[in-house]
């Protein structure tokens, strides 16, 4: 997805009460304030993204984790005021395991798992600020997917509440999700065609 910068970082700060009245049929994140407008995917991201999400969505059915796809919001601030609430992200693809969690507006707090697939324009977002903001809210595992590269790199929350070193996975392999003991993601049929 292509990003673009709404608002530089000397301007106003927005809230997820601003996001709320946005134009529904734009796409926005919110990441410490500062808004950024999404742009439609490109054909290889959404080929990507939806092989990706039928192996988990086969999965998970009759499961009581969840996985939603974009657009879906996720408020990564835990804060009760939605005018408190800085951080508005709209992962790739989210997987929720407490439905506690999950209410009419998306996920509020953590989710258990978060792929991010970049585009040229997104990475340093994905890489660094995402990176980091998923790190703190305790986001228990992280995907990077590259298709430009085909690689996937899958980051793992440690004891210490930090992500480890990144496995790293090419289109040959297959990739233990380690928030579910039996579901091995097949990369051949997700990146083969890219």
């Amino acid at each position: 997805m292509e990003d673009r910068l709404f608002a530089s970082k000397s301007e106003k700060k927005y809230s997820y009460s601003d996001y709320l009245t946005w134009d529904e049929n734009e796409r926005w994140e919110i990441l410490d304030g500062i808004p950024y407008m999404q742009a439609a995917p490109s054909r290889i991201h959404q080929e990507v993204s939806g092989e990706l999400y039928r192996q988990f969505a086969n999965y998970l059915q009759g499961k009581t984790c969840k996985v939603y796809h974009a657009p879906f919001c996720v408020r990564l601030d835990v804060e009760k005021n939605d005018n408190d609430i800085k951080n508005v992200v709209e992962p790739d693809m989210t997987i929720v395991c407490d439905n506690s969690k999950l209410d009419e507006r998306g996920c509020k707090g953590s989710p258990d798992m978060i792929i991010e697939i970049l585009s040229p324009s997104t990475g340093k977002n994905d890489k660094l600020i995402k990176f980091n903001k998923y790190e703190k809210a305790g986001v228990k595992e992280y995907w990077i997917v590259e298709p430009d590269q085909k690689l996937v790199s899958v980051f793992l929350l440690q004891s210490d509440d930090r992500y480890g070193r990144p496995e790293i996975y090419s289109e040959e392999d297959k990739i233990k999700v380690s928030i579910f003991s039996d579901l091995e993601i097949n990369l051949e049929s997700v990146l083969h065609k890219v």
